[in-house]
């Protein structure tokens, strides 16, 4: 018997992109680094950087009310490149709300990292390149960090009623952070 080591998925991109869907109503959520301080480890960098430049988008798709248990909702997110500091551009992050509540996302362009955090604050790192997909568990906080010199894009699949708690993230910040050192993404506790 074989192990499977990666699985790779090839969806039309037309699935992937919400935007695409004719007729459908589409919510753009855009962050601004000004919206990340605090994520960030070097500040004073931060702080010269221009607020108004945009971090991400997300555009969420949703075919039901927001909080309506058993329903789905379905996102695309673009994640700039660049650097603070050393640091590479990254969503904000969270957990959900109902923390029981699982998610998937799959990469379609770009290359990052998919941090995963579980409650006892032990993380651990996923690549994202095109055709990976990435299952995250419930009790899990999780953030997305592009180490490419390009968008990265990703898509995104959650229960309605997950909600988000970003402020964990704020307060208590991720154990693990990816930097450019040597030229290349190290991940840095």
């Amino acid at each position: 018997m074989k192990m499977i080591k990666e699985i790779t998925v090839q969806l039309p991109l037309v699935l992937l992109q919400a935007t695409g869907l004719k007729g459908t109503p589409v919510i753009r959520a855009e962050k601004k680094l000004q919206e990340l301080h605090g994520i960030f480890e070097d500040d004073e960098a931060f702080q010269k950087m221009d607020g108004s430049v945009r971090a991400y988008e997300v555009d969420v798709y949703p075919p039901v009310e927001n909080g309506t248990e058993g329903g789905l909702f379905f996102g695309f997110t673009r994640l700039q490149p660049g650097l603070v500091g050393n640091e590479y551009f990254m969503t904000k992050g969270h957990f959900h709300a109902i923390e029981n509540r699982a998610e998937y996302y799959w990469c379609t362009e770009g290359e990052g990292i998919l941090l995963l955090m579980d409650k006892k604050t032990n993380t651990k790192a996923e690549l994202m390149k095109p055709g990976s997909l990435h299952y995250i568990p419930g009790f899990t906080a999780h953030r997305v960090v592009n180490t490419g010199d390009s968008v990265l894009s990703f898509g995104a699949c959650w229960p309605a009623d997950a909600g988000y708690d970003y402020d964990t993230i704020v307060k208590k910040g991720f154990s693990l952070r990816v930097k450019k050192i040597n030229n290349k993404p190290a991940l840095v506790y």
